[in-house]
């Protein structure tokens, strides 16, 4: 059965709203089909010839629709005030980012300020030595009598060597060793319970270590050492400021050197043991060749260490103004002569200023090492890269 509709629509310019005056009838005779006014957009059969824009009707706005430059209540602020606020904030960000970098800059050239700062002050007051004397004469002199004023620092400068040269000796292969197990071969409980005993060891004031070497380093040295050797020792020695310098150092590269084999990606190792590599080998030309520079870092802050020692030293070196003619005979470091001599003897002429050029040739003794260290640093990164 065939029925008829016809519906009227009045279709406005305006695509919002329905109240133009131009009418259109669509008829529509299909059965059971009604045509609801929200899809008659859809068809095609209808045509809007007349319907032409005007622009000054289509800006006008809807009512309850705010003006241009206008927001209602409840909404955001409009696209140019915002854009004006986040530049406002844009700006105080990059000024206060400024200032940071400002700030950290002048931080980082006061910290490298004090090292140029204490060098300038000892060399002020080691100047009244240095007028007296030749560099030359001070420093290959083998002559140390203040009171004749004679100050030959070349007996300190060779005790401080050796007794640093033994403790690195000492504490290098131990330290790698123990590091390579710590961060290679040992389970996961065992590596948290040495951590914090190596941490521990290394807040052990310098002293209790000095104590430590005389109660037992120095009765081992003197009682079993030096007999089996055929040689005669009182114990305080060269040999027994090493061992009690090794082991305040131990915490250093010990630290440091499982922090680098820990950071070796585990890719690596298993790439190598993929071909056929044992674990060892592929520690030994894997892990240690990639880790080669952090490992000379950490020998380096070791050494660094063992060079300004001075307590523990002091107890057990000897303190013998002479130069070192065996490991176990006595030496006198440099720091121990500035901590055993300043305050005393003030009243001798140029003492003050020679203990003073004593302090900033240990610190040039330092600075040199580090600067040889970073070199060999640098080659060894090249190496490998």
């Amino acid at each position: 059965m065939d029925t008829s509709y016809d519906t009227s629509y009045t279709v406005s310019p305006d695509t919002s709203t329905v109240s133009h005056d131009t009418s259109y009838t669509v008829t529509v005779s299909q059965p059971d089909i009604i045509f609801q006014p929200d899809i008659i957009s859809q068809l095609d059969i209808i045509s809007q010839p007349d319907i032409i824009s005007q622009p000054d009707t289509i800006s006008q706005p809807l009512p309850g629709q705010p003006l241009p430059g206008q927001s209602l209540p409840g909404q955001s602020l409009p696209d140019r005030t915002r854009t004006g606020f986040m530049g406002g904030l844009q700006g105080r960000r990059l000024i206060k980012d400024k200032l940071a970098n400002i700030s950290m800059l002048l931080l980082t050239f006061c910290s490298g300020l004090v090292v140029f700062l204490i060098a300038f002050l000892l060399y002020q007051r080691s100047k009244p030595i240095l007028g007296m004397k030749s560099l030359t004469d001070l420093l290959l002199s083998t002559s140390w009598h203040p009171l004749r004023g004679e100050f030959g620092f070349f007996p300190f400068i060779m005790g401080t060597l050796w007794v640093t040269g033994v403790a690195v000796i000492i504490a290098v292969p131990l330290c790698l060793l123990s590091a390579i197990y710590l961060s290679e071969y040992a389970p996961k409980v065992l590596r948290e319970w040495a951590k914090p005993l190596i941490d521990l060891l290394a807040g052990i004031p310098s002293v209790v270590f000095g104590l430590w070497g005389i109660l037992m380093i120095v009765p081992l040295i003197k009682n079993h050492l030096a007999p089996c050797l055929g040689t005669f020792s009182t114990g305080y020695s060269v040999i027994t400021a090493g061992i009690v310098l090794a082991i305040m150092i131990f915490p250093v590269i010990i630290h440091v050197s499982v922090e680098v084999f820990r950071s070796i990606p585990r890719e690596m190792r298993e790439a190598s043991l993929t071909l056929g590599a044992t674990k060892w080998q592929t520690i030994k030309h894997v892990v240690l060749r990639k880790a080669m520079p952090g490992v000379i870092a950490a020998i380096v802050l070791g050494l660094s260490r063992a060079l300004g020692e001075t307590m523990a030293v002091l107890m057990v070196a000897g303190n013998v103004a002479r130069v070192p003619s065996s490991l176990l005979g006595p030496a006198y470091p440099l720091p121990a002569l500035i901590a055993n001599s300043y305050g005393e003897m003030m009243s001798v002429p140029l003492y003050d200023s020679a203990l003073l050029l004593a302090a900033l040739i240990l610190m040039l003794i330092v600075l040199i090492f580090n600067i040889l260290s970073r070199v060999i640093l640098m080659r060894v990164e090249r190496s490998i890269q």
